[in-house]
């Protein structure tokens, strides 16, 4: 299982937030990719409020990749907060730009953290969030002082799968030619035996088809697309890669797409 070093609370958190987010629940509502797009996220939740009469009752779920590239990770990050104090039955799933910003600061420990502080600098367009935290560029002790506890317990605990009644929500999507169940053991754990975790990390994914024995669809963001894809056993719901655009969302299980 990752290990998580930097706080035992965060860990604990980690737990308890799992408990409350795995395992088969009903209506969903799942979100695209939001890369700190405070304005685009907002105009997407009016648009729910005023088209899903039983929004209330659903789960909205974001599928990862709440920071970086965007204007304002961290109102992203607040937005989603504030949404779970309000609603209770909101949650995310982590995505590869949360797991490298974690790793990075030294939560995973300080392998990960070696692993991934360069390239979290040079490749994932990060400069966004260390400006919205009030913080320069490549200043991780500044960075990790100016996160607030509460945002740090959300992101350390996101969980890596959401499992709905005949869907599974992972960020980049499921190997195609491994056991589901094996792989589902894995996500449920958080387990990083491999090292860099494929349905986080693997842009190949996203188009794979789920292996022969996922009794389940899979819904993944992770790489732009030019519209929400919606197959018999695959669906894609970043539509904004974080630059803008349209951001969706799609309600399960009818399948039905908002947008921003």
């Amino acid at each position: 299982m990752l290990e998580c070093s930097y706080k035992t609370t965060l860990c604990q958190a980690q737990f308890i937030f799992l408990k409350h987010t795995i395992g088969p629940h009903g209506k969903c509502m799942i979100v695209g990719d939001v890369h700190g797009q405070v304005e685009l996220l907002s105009r997407l939740m009016d648009t729910a409020e005023e088209t899903v009469p039983d929004l209330s009752g659903r789960w909205i779920v974001f599928v990862g990749d709440l920071v970086d590239r965007g204007d304002d990770p961290r109102g992203a990050v607040s937005f989603i907060l504030d949404l779970i104090k309000k609603r209770g039955k909101v949650t995310s799933i982590m995505g590869n730009h949360e797991y490298v910003l974690l790793s990075a600061l030294g939560f995973f420990g300080e392998a990960k953290k070696r692993e991934w502080a360069d390239a979290y600098l040079k490749e994932f367009s990060s400069g966004p969030t260390f400006r919205s935290y009030g913080v320069e560029p490549g200043k991780y002790e500044d960075l990790e002082k100016a996160i607030p506890a509460g945002h740090k317990k959300f992101l350390s605990s996101l969980p890596w799968c959401f499992e709905s009644t005949g869907f599974l929500v992972v960020h980049a999507g499921l190997i195609p030619d491994e056991p589901f169940t094996k792989q589902l053991k894995e996500l449920r754990k958080r387990d990083c035996v491999r090292g860099r975790s494929p349905w986080l990390h693997e842009q190949r994914l996203v188009h794979a088809s789920p292996p022969p024995d996922c009794p389940l669809t899979v819904v993944s963001g992770h790489v732009k697309q030019p519209s929400v894809i919606i197959s018999e056993k695959r669906i894609l719901v970043d539509t904004t890669g974080g630059r803008g655009g349209v951001l969706s969302a799609v309600l399960l299980p009818e399948k039905t797409v908002l947008s921003s």
